[in-house]
């Protein structure tokens, strides 16, 4: 049907596409006018929140607005996610996306909402994360050759705490216990923070957590640090040997980095990765990262969306080599 003085339908839906890129460039010219959500899938003193603040902090003077943390924790960081995912394209929503809640946690569902690659634009990874094998301090064990010993004994109680399902701590945490061949009740917390604190207070003995959930409880003598997880010793955790020096081959980090929803115009995702480069590049930020044992890594968005994908494959492989089943 035609409308007189109006243009056919057709025609106007073209128009309408075709000025898609100036609208963007318009919209991206006075970005960012008001203050920014950043959503952190996990609790206040997990690994993710204490480095999203550590980054936030200085990227807030460098984008020239305010970012406001919102912690959504719950099931392992998917409802943070799919928050995300069906938040407005406009770039006023960004997501600290790590590797437990984008490739880990959906991998335990039966049914996932969000997809990693398709559902969101990903502006760059800033930090690439380590864990630490930490014990109760009264715990009579001293290193990793020590603790498998006494995981073997079967004394009791010897649970391993996580930050919860599908996290990871709890892929970290199982895949150790397959490597060193013990058994250990897996005991899930709601984030890294009540899940440290366990370990630190004796009500769970050990834990496999990223390092900046864990290096306050260590600097506090809470808990007793005894390997991390990167495959060779590391100036991040000076005295701290990695599990491989006991156990040849072990090797597991994680990742972090930002993502907004899909659609968000690429001017916008333009400036934030120009403002995260800036920023990751700050005396500050390289202490605060120092300080979290936390290597800084920066990628851009092709090569960040690689580590994606290759995080996809390599954790599917894991889960299913661990025998861990969707819920």
């Amino acid at each position: 049907m035609k409308y007189p003085g109006l243009f056919p339908i057709p025609l106007t839906l073209a128009l309408l596409a075709s000025g898609a890129p100036a609208l963007a460039q318009e919209l991206a010219k006075d970005y960012p006018s008001r203050p920014i959500r950043m959503l952190v899938p996990n609790g206040p003193g997990s690994a993710v929140d204490t480095l999203t603040r550590i980054v936030t902090t200085h990227l807030s003077p460098v984008i020239g607005q305010s970012i406001v943390i919102d912690n959504r924790p719950g099931a392992a960081g998917i409802i943070g996610m799919e928050i995300a995912k069906d938040a407005n394209p406009d770039g006023y929503t960004l997501i600290a996306a790590t590797t437990a809640a984008t490739t880990i946690a959906r991998l335990l569902q039966k049914k996932s909402r969000f997809h990693p690659l398709n559902d969101y634009e990903h502006v760059g990874q800033f930090a690439v994360t380590l864990s630490v094998l930490v014990v109760y301090p009264k715990l009579p064990v001293n290193s990793v050759k020590e603790f498998i010993a006494y995981a073997k004994s079967g004394k009791k109680p010897f649970n391993m705490a996580t930050a919860g399902v599908g996290s990871q701590s709890h892929l970290a945490g199982a895949y150790f216990v397959q490597s060193a061949k013990f058994e250990s009740l897996h005991v899930p917390y709601k984030g890294g923070g009540p899940s440290s604190g366990s370990v630190a207070s004796g009500e769970s003995q050990w834990t496999l957590i990223p390092a900046p959930a864990a290096m306050g409880h260590i600097g506090a003598g809470r808990l007793r640090p005894l390997a991390h997880t990167l495959p060779k010793p590391t100036p991040l955790l000076p005295g701290i040997p990695p599990i491989a020096d006991t156990l040849p081959g072990f090797d597991y980090t994680g990742w972090m980095g930002i993502f907004v929803p899909k659609g968000t115009p690429k001017s916008i995702t333009a400036k934030l990765q120009a403002a995260v480069v800036k920023t990751m590049a700050t005396p500050d930020v390289k202490k605060g990262m120092v300080r979290q044992a936390t290597e800084i890594t920066v990628r851009g968005p092709a090569e960040f969306r690689k580590v994606v994908a290759d995080s996809m494959t390599q954790n599917a492989k894991l889960v299913k080599s661990l025998g861990l089943t969707a819920n």
